[in-house]
């Protein structure tokens, strides 16, 4: 095939322009092709909250992680943005989840998240710094926790802050990226691949519009679409697909300072409904918002440091479906998510009785089983996957991008490489591994 094949890169959310821009840019392939029948970077990358961290519980995905993060860094230089590396902070009301915390803080570091300091004990923290160390802050009791995060309920009894994280304008990153390609004389075709021609390798793909793109790879890089694209050459790609919404609103009482982290609650909770409130969610048949609803309520400042926006973030009933667009809202989703913030941030209960004007959008998580992306060839000679990378394709998409052009080229794969490729479901000892799950990092 040489060192210069015919690609088509299926799909141009963010995951599939770093595919291109690798090739492309990085390793000077000639003639890349994306094709979308949407434009680019309009189907779930939009819906983004845009975040980035390297705290994940398996050594695979931290070195995975921190090579994207390095490349991301070295990108936002070059694209002219910077990252606002605010951390994440995990926080808890309960001391069997605060131990859990301490122990995966512990193996993080250890798989190389960076160094972890306990409050109190070690120097004074703080939040607002505007050259955050590596690493994580581990905050073993309530006041040592509020002391650097005033904001917070008085109930909480520590949490965790993880300062290789924050986020970036993900839309501004991913278009330059695609001009980029663009400019090197890559193409876009805004079409949608019904077949591709594979009767022993890649020998191209054929569009709705009736014309037909020679290949010798096809790079699947569709979002929640790579399922179907998988069937195309015959692949059953173990992959679900999950809806996950994010609400925009005004904290025009500036409850939430605009130096604070993405901070989550890894509680579950009951909402504080009353009587009348829930005799109401019965008789519209919501009894699921009656009962606990599971951890991960979170939110993050938006905009700059004169912008009053929060995004607030809870996927409370989460379930896989089979994606439909525009992804469906739970009308009641915007209360929700502010009555789970509340329970963390008591300041925010001041919104309760008067919501302020929600903006709601969304779309789809698709992940593995396993919580682990899958990269790499599978199927005809010349197929290569680039997905399942769920919540966190923002954040992956540059070591994404690098993985698959390695794969592409025949380049020195990293010692990760061999944990996404999407044939370790073929082996039925992993499967059966994966009943003993733990914490995968989803959010």
């Amino acid at each position: 095939m040489g060192t210069s094949p015919r690609v088509v890169v299926i799909g141009a959310g963010i995951c599939g322009v770093a595919v291109a821009y690798h090739l492309a840019v990085v390793h000077g392939v000639s003639g890349v092709t994306i094709v979308d029948p949407r434009a680019p970077l309009t189907l779930t990358s939009d819906k983004s909250t845009e975040c980035y961290r390297n705290w994940w519980p398996s050594a695979a995905m931290v070195t995975f992680m921190n090579r994207s993060l390095d490349l991301l860094e070295g990108l936002a230089v070059r694209a002219g943005f910077t990252p606002s590396r605010r951390g994440y902070l995990y926080v808890t009301s309960d001391p069997v989840r605060l131990e859990e915390l301490r122990e995966t803080a512990m193996r993080a570091s250890r798989f190389g998240a960076g160094p972890l300091r306990v409050h109190p004990g070690d120097a004074p923290h703080d939040p607002s710094a505007g050259d955050p160390p590596p690493g994580a802050d581990l905050f073993v009791d309530g006041d040592a926790l509020r002391a650097a995060f005033s904001f917070l309920a008085p109930d909480l009894v520590g949490g965790v802050h993880v300062r290789r994280a924050g986020w970036l304008p993900a839309r501004r990153y991913g278009t330059w990226m695609f001009e980029e390609v663009l400019a090197t004389g890559g193409r876009f075709v805004r079409d949608e691949v019904v077949e591709v021609r594979a009767p022993d390798r890649i020998r191209g793909v054929v569009l709705a519009g009736g014309h037909t793109l020679p290949a010798d790879v096809v790079v699947a890089a569709p979002g929640p679409m790579l399922g179907r694209v998988g069937s195309l050459v015959g692949v059953d790609l173990p992959v679900h697909t999950e809806p996950h919404c994010k609400v925009a609103f005004r904290d025009r009482l500036g409850v939430i300072p605009r130096w604070a982290p993405m901070c989550i609650s890894v509680d579950g909770r009951r909402l504080a409904w009353s009587d009348e409130e829930r005799a109401g969610l019965a008789e519209l048949g919501r009894d699921d918002l009656l009962g606990e609803l599971p951890g991960g309520c979170h939110f993050r400042p938006e905009g700059g440091a004169d912008s009053p926006w929060i995004l607030g973030l809870w996927e409370y009933g989460a379930a896989p479906v089979e994606p439909t667009f525009p992804a469906p809202v739970d009308p009641l989703y915007p209360e929700v998510v502010l009555r789970g913030l509340a329970s963390f941030v008591p300041g925010l209960a001041a919104y309760l009785d008067r919501l302020p004007e929600p903006f709601v959008d969304g779309g789809y998580y698709t992940a593995a089983p396993d919580n682990l992306p899958l990269v790499g060839p599978t199927g005809p000679e010349g197929f290569v996957v680039a997905g399942a990378v769920s919540g966190y394709g923002i954040m992956a998409s540059a070591a994404v991008g690098e993985l698959v052009a390695l794969h592409v080229l025949g380049g020195r794969l990293p010692d990760y490489a061999a944990a996404f490729l999407p044939d370790r479901f073929d082996d039925p000892a992993y499967v059966a591994s994966l009943d003993d799950l733990g914490d995968t990092g989803q959010i």
